[in-house]
């Protein structure tokens, strides 16, 4: 699926982004958690080694961009704190037995590949672990996750809003999905524009709320709210990092 991001430009980011060039694309992909079993011929030496590489290459994802060589510094690519955790909480009151459906981004891989003046292209890959609390209703829940390049440090050039629904299986109150944004290009005024100059940031599209419950450094237990008996005094508290 491809996404355009429609830029306004200001007189500053004329100087370090090509005014001609006025979009930053992002095509995302969706990948299934165990991957693809592509197989080997029988009496290859080499295909069990080849398999366990391929595994393991799944297992802890990298971009093939990361190899490449560039003409400077990629941008950084990072989750912003606020928006890294999703946690749903009925009548506003925060404890494990009133929480819904949560959230969590688990890694962040990326890379990316440029030369001369041509724009920078990058790619990500996020692992989300989810979560069904005491109080969520029903098995699915579509979470809401943006993709924002910005001025390092400074304002957002483009930003974009993308939908994961995810479907619990039977009996099971957790989950995980690993979205690819694949690719994401940041057009460059000339070879002296770096990629240092840019930031990506990756976040859940949270509330004022649960953005300040984040800030604040609260979180959970992993077994809160599992077995109604423990009582909100041992896991439904909420603890600051």
């Amino acid at each position: 699926m491809r996404r355009i991001l429609p830029l306004a430009l200001s007189a500053l980011m004329a100087v370090s982004v090509a005014a001609t060039a006025t979009t930053v694309h992002a095509q995302m992909g969706r990948r299934g958690g165990q991957g693809g079993q592509g197989g080997q011929g029988p009496g290859d030496d080499g295909a069990a080694a080849k398999k366990k590489q391929r595994d393991a290459e799944w297992n802890q994802p990298k971009a093939p961009l990361m190899q490449l060589r560039n003409a400077g510094p990629c941008p950084y690519v990072k989750v912003l704190y606020d928006a890294s955790r999703y946690v749903q909480f009925k009548d506003a009151k925060e404890s494990a037995a009133q929480a819904g459906f949560t959230g969590e981004i688990q890694s962040l891989s990326s890379g990316c590949a440029y030369k001369s003046d041509e724009p920078i292209k990058i790619r990500a890959e996020v692992l989300f672990q989810l979560g069904r609390g005491p109080q969520a209703q029903g098995d699915k829940h579509v979470y809401r996750y943006w993709v924002a390049v910005t001025e390092r440090n400074q304002a957002v050039i483009a930003k974009e809003y993308f939908d994961l629904p995810v479907t619990f299986a039977a009996g099971q109150d957790r989950a995980y999905a690993r979205e690819t944004i694949d690719q994401i290009t940041i057009p460059r005024a000339d070879a002296k524009v770096s990629g240092g100059n840019f930031e990506v940031l990756i976040g859940f599209d949270v509330t004022p709320e649960m953005a300040a419950f984040n800030r604040e450094g609260k979180r959970f237990r992993v077994n809160a709210g599992q077995t109604a008996q423990a009582g909100q005094t041992q896991s439904g508290t909420s603890t600051k990092q």
